[in-house]
């Protein structure tokens, strides 16, 4: 079960069902929905113990500066939505040049701040990752970048992440 609320955390775990959080929408509520999933919990037949996904916004690049300015693209796409003014992803240029009055801009910086878990370089990393924090059994990234090519490095630096915490063998 897909949820961002308390409620569903509360749901998915009196049915003994998988929990997926979304981070990306409703990242104050992360801790607390997992562990109200966790407190209700029942084994049932699809499940014997809890298992928890988050899914989270990512944007991985090789500065923190330019993650942040490629992150501007999803950025001002939900602040559009939320606007009632829905439309096409735009270009971080257009992020970085639109005109924010100051409660978009306390909008933007909350969500850049809380919601994309990941804006940040290998060697700037915290060391205690979502995963860590969260204790999921499972992460779901999204990347909502503008052009493909900087979707694909944030997939593959994220990658490289996860293996170097994991021990796993570098790609090749």
């Amino acid at each position: 079960m897909l949820g961002s609320s308390g409620y569903s955390a509360q749901v998915a775990g009196l049915l003994g069902l998988p929990f997926a959080f979304a981070h990306h929408f409703s990242a104050a509520n992360t801790l607390p929905a997992l562990a109200l999933y966790r407190e209700h919990f029942r084994p049932s037949e699809v499940l014997d113990r809890p298992y928890a996904m988050v899914a989270a916004a990512v944007v991985c690049a090789e500065t923190d500066e330019r993650a942040r300015f490629l992150a501007g693209s999803g950025a001002l796409s939900f602040l559009r939505l939320r606007s009632g003014r829905p439309g096409p992803l735009p270009s971080p240029e257009e992020a970085a040049a639109y005109p924010y009055n100051e409660m978009e801009r306390a909008f933007v910086e909350d969500r850049l701040a809380t919601r994309s878990s990941a804006r940040r370089t290998p060697s700037s990393a915290a060391s205690r990752t979502l995963a860590d924090a969260t204790q999921a059994d499972e992460l779901m990234i999204t990347t909502m970048v503008y052009d493909p090519a900087d979707r694909l490095d944030s997939f593959e630096r994220v990658a490289a992440l996860a293996r170097a915490s994991s021990g796993a063998p570098a790609a090749r």
